[in-house]
């Protein structure tokens, strides 16, 4: 499995809760970079799994749009996902060639990390709208091979 890892784009700092904040204007045009990247350089996962939280989702559309896949809400990738929950939660998906999923830091740094079998999630730096690729032979913690992991501002 090809996993694309997308950390949500920049977000509002004001909102009653933090679990409702939504995309920044700069966000919005990050989102739309991602999605123009991935169409250009042929990145397609057959499936989009995002969090539910506006910021992700927002992040998430824009990018399933272009690629004409489907997104699926994935409460699992809500803010506070640990890698075992991710680990499980995907190996439900392996069956998909390439997968793509968007959510939070620290979390998805957290995820690289145990995919790829790192001592410590303080290694792994995740930007907003940043997009990072693991070839998974099996889906488990060790398993992963970082193809690369690229910040938004040097998609072209």
């Amino acid at each position: 499995m090809l996993l694309y890892i997308l950390r949500h784009a920049d977000a509002d700092t004001e909102a009653a809760r933090d679990d409702d904040r939504r995309l920044s204007e700069k966000g919005r045009e990050q989102a739309k970079q991602v999605a123009h990247f991935c169409k250009k350089h042929g990145l397609q996962p057959s499936l989009i799994l995002s969090s539910p939280l506006p910021r992700a989702h927002e992040t998430a559309e824009p990018v399933a749009a272009a690629l004409r896949v489907e997104v699926v809400i994935a409460p699992w990738l809500t803010s506070g996902m640990t890698p075992t929950t991710g680990v499980e939660e995907l190996k439900a998906h392996r069956a998909h060639p390439c997968v793509m999923i968007v959510g939070h830091e620290p979390d998805l740094s957290a995820l690289i990390a145990h995919f790829t079998g790192l001592p410590s999630p303080a290694l792994v730096h995740i930007r907003k709208a940043s997009l990072t690729a693991l070839h998974l032979d099996v889906v488990r913690a060790g398993a992963g091979r970082l193809e690369f992991s690229l910040p938004c501002k040097l998609m072209s």
